[in-house]
């Protein structure tokens, strides 16, 4: 796997594990924790969104879904 793409899938399981933790997030909340911008942030939420692991309940809130998931290290 190419190491930008790792970075991504790891981003993006530290994104959906922040939710987690804080129930009901923000996406500039998302922004200011992880120091991406706006459109990184957007397009990593869509990846969690296609795999119906959060939604957004209100615009720019997210949350997440009762899908279960697996966690690897």
């Amino acid at each position: 796997m190419k190491p930008s793409t790792n970075r991504m899938l790891n981003r993006i399981k530290c994104i959906y594990m922040f939710i987690c933790k804080n129930g009901m997030v923000s996406t500039q909340q998302l922004v200011e924790e992880f120091g991406i911008t706006p459109r990184t942030i957007q397009r990593d939420l869509n990846v969690l969104v296609y795999n119906d692991l959060v939604i957004s309940p209100s615009r720019g809130k997210w949350t997440t879904t009762k899908k279960k998931v697996k966690m690897t290290s």
